[in-house]
Formats: C-alpha cells, structure tokens, sequence
C-alpha cells in the first residue's frame, strides 16, 4: 500500500498514543501528531517514536481554527483521524463545560477546517482523503438485557454530559457527510485499557492504589459491565478502518470481554498477588483493600458491543482476549513506574471524581 500521512488530533493521549506506536513501528505511514497537551496528554507516551523521520508534533487547539487551517496547509495529509476530546465521565460531571467546548466546538472548528482543505485538494489526493471521527459506545446510553448488544444501528440515548457531548460530535459528522458530501466515517469503541492509560481510570487506578496500600474504590454494588478492548487491538483496528473503511459507514469495535467492573478489580488483584505479593501490614491479599463507594450520577449499568460488521467487512478481531491483556497492563505497570510517578506528579491525587453526594 502506498505511504499516507495521517492527522491524528490527541495524539498524545492514551489511545492516540497507541495509535502512533502502531502506525510508526508497523507501518510505513507518517503521522502529524496534534495535540493541546491537557493533563492527560503525555509525550512521553511517544518517546520511543519521537525522533522518528516519520513522525511531527504540533501543539495545538483543535478550537483554534487558524492554527487547525496552518497544520492542515503545511502538513497536506491524506487522512484524518479524530480522537482529541475530553475523555472521562466523572470530569464531565465535575466541570462539563470543557467537554461542551472541545468535543462539540472543537469537532465542528476541525470539521469546517477539514472541508476546506479537501475543497482545495484534486484529483486522486481530493478522492481517497478521509475523516475518520473516533467514538465511544457510550452515546449509545444503557442496555436493557443482559443478552443484548450495541449495534451500529442502535439509537443514541447518552447519560452523561461527556457522551452527551460524543453524541453531539457525532452527529456534527454524519451531518457533514450528508450535507456536504464531505469524506467521513466513524468507530464507536468499547472501554479501553492498557499501557499508558492516564490514572484516574478504573484499572490503572486500582493497580497503582493496591501498590500504595490505599482504597481501592468501586463505584455502587461494582456490578456494572463493560466490555474490556486492549488498546493495542484498538489503535489495529482505527489505522484499519482509516485504510479500508468504507465513507459514511459506522463500525463498532469491541473486545468480546464482558466484564463486572467488581470481576475486573479481583482479577487485578490476584495477579498483582502473584507478581508482588503484598508487604503491607495486615494486607495479606489486595482484594483486601476494596472500598465500595457512593455511585456515579447517571451510570449506566451494562454496556456491550457487537462488531461483528467489522469482523465480516474489514476482517478485524482483537488479538487479545481479557487474560492476556490484563497480565500484559498489570506488568506494564510494575516495569514503568517512573511514568506513573511522572503523570502522578500533576494535580490528579488517585481520587474517584464524579461521586454522588449525599
């Protein structure tokens, strides 16, 4: 396949991240890596790419339209790939606004920028550019059954102001598709996890908290499921369907991994048993340390997703099954604990935010 250079907004993001690992280390494809750099943003989530011919930084807004039209005219990329948002629920119910501003404002600013680009673009470079717009199973909103399934044609009925605002971007992008023919597709992925997640996500939180003897916090009963997609079968799946996906098409990415968030937190801790068995007084397995604690306001009970689209016309399925990502994440941690202390030293505490209040 011929070289693309792609646009990857929030690049320096955990799944971003993992995306321009892949595309430099496995691919010949170059990346323009644009970033803002807010608290979860991290460039030394990249440093083993950094130096490569392939790969440039730009610290940007995605809300500032002149610096989006100056990248998009120095850089000419064949493709686009969307991931920069504000990215965690229980922010959102702290401060949405933020959410508001860069997954609604700064979509339709990059949207706008975009079209510009590609009106002024010809012949083959004109006709095979893409906008791939990354999403999240959450704006589908709350399953009913336990057997049932996120499709791509499941109605949205988003719970929180972030998937309200992912809901939001979404919609920005199917309209600039039908409206002006503009050159989009979108993924809507299942909960993330891996390497270099920032963390005040659930399992990152809960590995570095067992380590330091602290609470290890669970949301209400802990009974709520996700399915658990490796980032590296993620960041796969986006250059895939950045590739080979078809225009105005939707392909939902999964990890077939249902999981109680309470059944992810004792599988944490009994390997974490096993790998570094606890020195702590009174502690003599992790799991001793669960705290359940007020629940988030409007969480969603169950969601699961069925990619079986992106199985049958891509040919995409994780290479991980729970198991083995999660040892594989566990033991990232304990061998990286300089980047943890790193990403620790910012404000972020290991607090659960979003709580309920009494």
């Amino acid at each position: 396949m011929t070289s693309k250079k792609l646009l990857i907004t929030g690049g320096a993001g955990f799944i971003g991240s993992a995306v321009i690992r892949h595309i430099i280390n496995n691919t010949n494809h170059s990346v323009v890596n644009v970033d803002k750099l807010t608290y979860a943003g991290n460039l030394e989530s990249l440093e083993s790419v950094e130096n490569d011919a392939r790969y440039v930084f730009e610290q940007a807004d995605i809300c500032n339209a002149a610096e989006i039209k100056r990248v998009f005219n120095e850089y000419q990329p064949d493709i686009v790939m969307h991931l920069a948002a504000e990215s965690h629920v229980d922010r959102s119910i702290d401060g949405p606004g933020e959410f508001i501003q860069t997954n609604i404002v700064g979509t339709y600013i990059l949207l706008e920028e975009a079209r510009g680009y590609w009106l002024g673009l010809e012949g083959d470079k004109k006709d095979s550019f893409k906008f791939h717009h990354v999403s999240t199973d959450e704006v589908y909103g709350d399953l009913e059954g336990t057997d049932d399934l996120f499709t791509e044609e499941t109605s949205y009925a988003p719970s929180s102001p972030y998937s309200a605002a992912k809901a939001s971007s979404d919609h920005l992008v199917r309209a600039w598709q039908r409206t002006f023919k503009f050159p989009t597709l979108i993924t809507n992925c299942s909960n993330n996890y891996g390497p270099y997640q920032f963390p005040e996500k659930l399992i990152p939180l809960i590995i570095l908290n067992a380590l330091e003897g602290k609470d290890l916090p669970i949301y209400g009963n802990g009974k709520q499921v996700r399915d658990w997609l490796y980032v590296d079968d993620h960041a796969r799946a986006l250059l895939h369907v950045a590739l080979t996906g078809e225009i105005s098409e939707t392909y939902n990415i999964g990890g077939h991994n249902e999981l109680q968030n309470i059944e992810v937190v004792k599988t944490v801790c009994s390997i974490l048993d096993e790998l570094v068995p606890s020195k702590l007084d009174g502690i003599s397995q992790y799991e001793q340390l669960i705290t359940y604690v007020g629940d988030r306001a409007g969480h969603d009970v169950r969601y699961a997703i069925d990619a079986t689209k992106i199985a049958n016309e891509l040919n995409w399925t994780p290479d991980e099954t729970f198991a083995t990502g999660i040892r594989k994440t566990v033991e990232w941690y304990l061998e990286n604990k300089i980047w943890c202390d790193r990403v620790k030293d910012g404000s972020y505490q290991g607090e659960r935010l979003g709580v309920l209040q009494d």
